[in-house]
Parts: structure tokens; sequence; C-alpha cells
């Protein structure tokens, strides 16, 4: 094993994550990063709201849950170690009508067996106590929940790698796959080849394309899905000391419109979730007719339009208007109005969707012969990422099997 070549497809902070925990777990092992574009963490690790989560909102038992509460101790550990930016600034998770209520109890519920640490149910008063400016009839207050700066931790994870006698070839859009006769893997893009012995995918916004060259068929799908943010004015940021958000709907995995603190000190507010018209369409203007065609073509995702389209509409109307768009953030901060805000970033979201229509919503890895596939890795992705590359090397080297 010690002689092998091992290829990572991505240098978002899965692969680096991965590349990184293979290169230490076996000294001696060749690990070649591959990414098509000229830097790390572009997509959707460069575009992350910076948020250390710390498994308030998953399945107990699913692999999100298990990953999430380890990765947030390790990432941790790393930022501390590494001196890189990190701030317990704490979340609260507010209800604001009665109805969110009993959601907001059975949240505490499931956070309860995700052993999610320091959790604890909050009133009224204490909400304003927390947060002066926020207001709700109960909350539930996470006070170890984060932020940091994940590009910088992609950064650092592509040094450990390099250090570790691996590189990171940029440049690389993989475009073909081959499995060769006498064992090993073939990747090529236009300009070169390289062999492997083994190859793990983790592509992020293309992991379905790039699954698709290594025989790991047609599904789950991506769709991108586009998240714009709101930039709070720097003379009210000082309204938001960490991270306030809604009862998340159970039925989408998007978290809701909610309040952010950067590690820089800037506040956001956002993300929606308006369905992108390019696999990196950052802006409205971002058109692909091909990816069009390729989503309309696909039968989960008018499944999916008949049962949202409401909803579907409503996220459009707030994309166009700064109006619209705060009118569901104000509820939980009233002092901060539309003309304190002017647009931000945004991010695209691998959104993982079934033949069903249905929206995938854990993570999903998959092992087809000496190819390891990340289907889908959405949030907390960031956050997991040094225990899903645990959870990956031990899929290459056959001490677990995937899921």
């Amino acid at each position: 094993m010690a002689d092998e070549t091992i290829g990572i497809v991505g240098a978002g902070i899965v692969g680096l994550a991965t590349g990184r925990e293979i290169a230490l777990r076996r000294p001696g092992t060749r690990v070649v990063v591959l990414e098509k574009e000229q830097e790390v963490a572009v997509h959707q690790t460069g575009h992350n709201s910076g948020v250390v989560h710390a498994g308030i909102y998953y399945t107990p038992g699913s692999l999100k849950a298990r990953l999430c509460t380890k990765g947030m101790a390790m990432i941790r550990a790393y930022c501390q170690e590494r001196r890189l930016p990190y701030d317990e600034c704490g979340k609260l998770v507010v209800a604001v009508t009665e109805d969110e209520v009993p959601r907001l109890e059975a949240l505490y519920a499931k956070s309860l067996e995700n052993r999610v640490p320091g959790l604890r149910r909050v009133d009224a008063g204490e909400i304003h106590e927390i947060e002066p400016y926020a207001v709700g009839l109960a909350a539930l207050h996470s006070p170890r929940t984060a932020i940091t700066d994940y590009t910088a931790v992609a950064r650092s994870f592509a040094r450990d790698i390099v250090e570790s006698g691996g590189e990171v070839r940029f440049g690389f859009p993989v475009t073909r796959v081959t499995r060769l006769t006498g064992g090993g893997i073939e990747v090529a893009s236009a300009a070169e080849t390289l062999r492997v012995d083994r190859l793990v995918l983790c592509a992020g916004l293309q992991s379905d394309s790039v699954a698709r060259l290594a025989d790991d068929g047609d599904e789950p799908r991506i769709i991108p899905f586009r998240g714009e943010y709101m930039k709070v004015s720097p003379s009210r940021a000082h309204m938001v000391r960490g991270l306030i958000y809604p009862v998340p709907d159970p039925r989408y995995p998007f978290l809701g419109v909610h309040y952010t603190r950067r590690v820089n000190g800037d506040v956001e507010v956002g993300p929606n979730a308006v369905l992108a018209l390019s696999r990196e369409g950052y802006r409205r203007s971002d058109i692909d007719l091909r990816e069009l065609a390729r989503i309309a073509r696909f039968p989960g995702m008018w499944r999916l339009a008949g049962r949202h389209w409401r909803t579907g509409i409503k996220e459009m109307h707030g994309s166009l208007s700064v109006d619209a768009y705060m009118k569901a953030a104000k509820a939980y901060v009233p002092a901060i109005h539309p003309g304190d805000v002017v647009r931000g970033g945004a991010g695209v979201r691998a959104q993982a969707l079934g033949r069903d229509g249905s929206l995938v919503d854990d993570f999903v890895i998959r092992q087809v012969g000496a190819v390891t596939a990340v289907r889908n890795a959405p949030s907390p992705a960031a956050t997991s990422s040094m225990a899903i590359a645990e959870h990956i090397a031990d899929t290459v080297f056959g001490d677990i099997r995937a899921t």
C-alpha cells in the first residue's frame, strides 16, 4: 500500500481533507489532488457561510449526525493548533410563532439524541440576553456553534498534503476515467493523463458528472441551487452578536434565511434558495443552456417542482426584491430594515435529487471497485470534512464498507 498512488478529484475542503488524511495515515503513499481551477476552494468551500455546525438538525444515527459532531471537534482542534480563525459565537434557533414551538421542541429532542454540546432551551427573556435585538417566543441556544474561514482551512490542508510529499495539481479538469486491464486507473484531462491505483471523487457541484465517468451510474443527480446573501451595513452589524436562525421546515434541506456573523466582523442575511441556471451560476445572468436541458430532461426535477412550486415562486420573489427578501428576516431582528442591507455574494449548493423528486439529505459515499465516489456532501460537509476524510480513508483502505 505504501507504494501506491491515490488520486483525489476536487480541491474543495472535503477532497483536501481526504488527501491529507490518507497522506498522514499511510506515509509513503503518493497523494495527487486534481483540480480543474487554478486554486483551492473556488466553489462550494469558497462560498461557504463559515459556520461550524454543532449537529442540531440531523437525523440521529445518520452519517451526517455522526460525522458532524465528530468533525466539529476535529476542526476546532485543527484551527486552534494552526492558529486559524475560530470563534464560538453561538447560535440561536428561534421560534417566532406558536406553530413553530412544537417543531422547536422536536428539534430539541433530536439535538439531545445527537449530543449537541451545551445546547439548552431558552425563553423570550433569555433570547434578549443572548441577542439583545432578537425577538421570539422560545429558542434553542447552541453556545458551541462557531464560525471559521473554510478557505483558510482548505489552504492549510493543501499545505499539509504537499509537506507530506503529495501534490495538488491545478488546471486538470477530468474528462475520462479508465480502469486498466492490469490494475489501476487512468485519469485524463484534455492535456494530460495520470495513472493511479485508487481514485476518490470529491467533485462537489460536478459530482454526478465525474461519477458517471467512473461508471457509478446517473443518480442521484445534482441540481444547482443558488443561495444569495444580503450584507448588513456596518452601522447595524452590532445588532447581531452571533448566529440567529429560524426553525427549519423539515420538508426541505435548506435552513431558511438567517443572520450570520463572519470572522471578519461582517454580518450577512441569507441564503435563500433559487434554482441556478448554470452548474456554477453565481449570478442570475449565468445561464448554461445545456445544463438547463439536462435539468429539464430529468423527471425528478419535474416531480420536485410539482410538489414545491409555491415555495419556488416565493424564493424567486425574494431573489428579485430586497423588501421581500428581508420580510422573513425582520421577524427575528426587527431593527434591521431593508434599507440597512445591500446585496452581497452568492454560493451554489450541489443538491442531490432522486428520480422520484426526493431531496437526498444524508451524505452519500459509494465504492465502485477502486473508486470511492462522494455523491452527496451538502452542509455540514465543511464542518464534517475531517471526519468525512477519516470515513473515506477507512473505505479506501478496506476497513469499513461505504454507505
